[in-house]
């Protein structure tokens, strides 16, 4: 039977903590925000300004098969200064993939990931948060760190409003909290993106009242 690890890490850290899969930074110089599942030609470059209007530096985990839509726009992430990360090819559940599909999948997003934005993901989270033992030991072993998160703001519900996402995300936030948000709407409501963008000022400010600075992931490796 193969052994499969359940994971938003968010919901189960027990869980997580056993397997060694970090869900917060590995030491408290600033709080991490994290989007998943872009690039997205409207999401992306609304979080963009957002984060350079606050001077805030963010990772961004891509998905290959948006990024072959939009390779411009990860092309910008990177010029902006953010972290590029890996989030597979296709957006599916790992939990039925076998080891070879998901090394295919893996390896098809990196080419297109590494091809649009020049940088080479170093950090793994894969779709939904849910990782499986395979997908956890490749990623050890081409040595990404795998990341899932401490805080999020549920941002993808068709009922979320900006003001309920920015008090989930940031209700008890402490220093070395890895946030997760999402910069696109492919694989949730249509349109969730622009309450993530309204709910950002005031995620940042609560970040910024901490008195730590906004960084990426691997700023703090």
């Amino acid at each position: 039977m193969r052994s499969l690890l359940l994971a938003p890490a968010a919901v189960f850290p027990p869980l997580a903590d056993r397997f060694g899969i970090p869900l917060r930074l590995p030491h408290s110089g600033g709080v991490a925000l994290t989007f998943d599942d872009g690039p997205h030609p409207k999401g992306t470059p609304a979080v963009l300004e957002t984060l350079r209007a606050a001077g805030a530096t963010a990772t961004f985990f891509l998905v290959g098969e948006q990024v072959e839509r939009h390779p411009a726009l990860a092309a910008e992430i990177a010029a902006a200064g953010h972290e590029i990360a890996l989030h597979g090819y296709r957006h599916t559940l790992l939990l039925r993939r076998t080891k070879r599909s998901l090394e295919r999948d893996v390896d098809r997003a990196l080419d297109v990931i590494a091809d649009a934005s020049g940088r080479e993901p170093r950090c793994y989270r894969p779709p939904y948060g849910v990782f499986t033992t395979a997908a956890l030991t490749l990623a050890r072993r081409r040595g990404w760190l795998p990341l899932l998160w401490s805080r999020w703001g549920r941002d993808w519900g068709p009922r979320e409003t900006p003001e309920k996402i920015a008090r989930r995300a940031t209700t008890g936030l402490e220093r070395g909290d890895v946030v997760l948000l999402h910069d696109a709407d492919y694989y949730s409501s249509s349109g969730s993106w622009r309450r993530t963008v309204a709910a950002l000022p005031s995620i940042l400010d609560a970040v910024a009242a901490l008195g730590v600075p906004c960084i990426s992931v691997t700023q703090s490796t």
